[in-house]
């Protein structure tokens, strides 16, 4: 029996979400992410994926495993 391990994907938010439209804003909150430098580790799924592509310029893969 293969254990199905899901993968994990850590994001630092490094830009500050004041003079931000509020969609940029709840997407970070989405994530996690509320004040600089934390980190959050989230599931590695396309959604994921799609709310960093949206909000790339505010937050960095830290660490992918």
């Amino acid at each position: 029996m293969a254990k199905n391990k899901s993968k994990t994907i850590t994001v630092e938010q490094i830009g500050s979400p004041i003079r931000r439209p509020k969609e940029q804003r709840a997407t970070l909150v989405g994530l996690g992410l509320n004040k600089l430098h934390r980190k959050s580790t989230l599931e590695d799924t396309p959604s994921v994926r799609g709310m960093i592509a949206s909000v790339q310029h505010l937050v960095r893969v830290v660490d992918e495993a």
